[in-house]
């Protein structure tokens, strides 16, 4: 679980966005948001399939026949 120290004087408000940060950064809030429901392995492998046709659509092609 990740911590931050509140040092004396600091404000509560900067010692939230850290803990917001490192949270960010290990993605428990991503995983939090994931198992929130339940969802069918049909439903994940159609959704997996579906962010990757729209990654390969936006990806840069480096193999570019425009010469």
């Amino acid at each position: 679980m990740p911590s931050v120290k509140v040092r004396t004087g600091e404000s509560i408000d900067k010692a939230l966005r850290a803990l917001k940060k490192k949270l960010d950064k290990e993605g428990i809030m991503k995983s939090a948001k994931a198992h929130r429901f339940y969802d069918k392995p049909s439903v994940k492998s159609r959704a997996k399939s579906k962010a990757a046709l729209k990654y390969k659509k936006t990806k840069p092609s480096f193999r570019s026949n425009s010469f």
